[in-house]
């Protein structure tokens, strides 16, 4: 039997209730609403979500409140902010207070449900150890070695070599590559993934090792290791 995952909308606007719940039934979610703060403490009380989308402001008890007792039960529950304010003091607030992630009003909905499938993808059980040819990686120590030499790795060479070692043989393009580990909604340059493949090999070859995140020219990266000349 599949088991949906469930989601919970806190928003006192009735009309962007009803539009997340239409569409993210769609995409296959269970989704249950709420048009208070009170009223979506409840209901997670009641049918615990894997994932919050909770409205900044929301009469009576604000969302930073609701943020703060649904973080009190779970630490780890995912919740997403939607809110109005993009001052950056204002998003730094939401962090702090616990939020996983922000999204500005007027939502849009693409933008909305890629972080929901980045928040989902993080709750995921992560396996012990992966591995490929001397590459071993054990995340949830954040660790890498190449053989027996430990590779520093900021966040995001991490996720992107990951993604590669889960993934070994398979080609990946550029633009499955942004979509994968900066987002769907990623705007910016998309040599930066050209940038962090170039950072990946030099911590990778750094003793010398040969090389495995090889480069199809024309299509993108792939994790493989060549065979030694003869």
């Amino acid at each position: 039997m599949i088991v949906l995952k469930r989601i919970l909308v806190i928003d006192d606007d009735e009309g962007i209730t009803h539009f997340l719940r239409v569409g993210l039934t769609y995409e296959g979610y269970a989704v249950a609403t709420a048009a208070s703060g009170e009223e979506g403490l409840r209901v997670a009380r009641e049918q615990p979500p894997d994932l919050v989308v909770l409205d900044w402001m929301l009469p009576e008890l604000s969302g930073l409140e609701v943020l703060r007792r649904l973080k009190a039960v779970n630490e780890k529950l995912p919740v997403i902010l939607l809110t109005g304010k993009d001052a950056p003091d204002d998003q730094v607030l939401g962090f702090e207070t616990g939020a996983d992630d922000y999204v500005l009003k007027p939502v849009h909905f693409e933008i909305l449900l890629a972080r929901i499938r980045a928040r989902m993808r993080d709750q995921e059980p992560q396996p012990e150890v992966l591995a490929y040819a001397d590459l071993r990686m054990e995340p949830a120590a954040h660790t890498a070695f190449r053989g027996s030499r430990e590779i520093q790795l900021t966040g995001l060479e991490y996720r992107l070599l990951q993604l590669l070692v889960e993934n070994p043989e398979r080609v990946f393009s550029k633009s499955s590559i942004l979509d994968r580990i900066w987002g769907e909604d990623f705007f910016g340059d998309p040599n930066v993934v050209e940038v962090y493949v170039k950072q990946l090999r030099q911590k990778l070859e750094a003793g010398g090792e040969p090389r495995l995140i090889q480069t199809i020219r024309g299509v993108g990266y792939v994790l493989r290791a060549l065979p030694a000349e003869a």
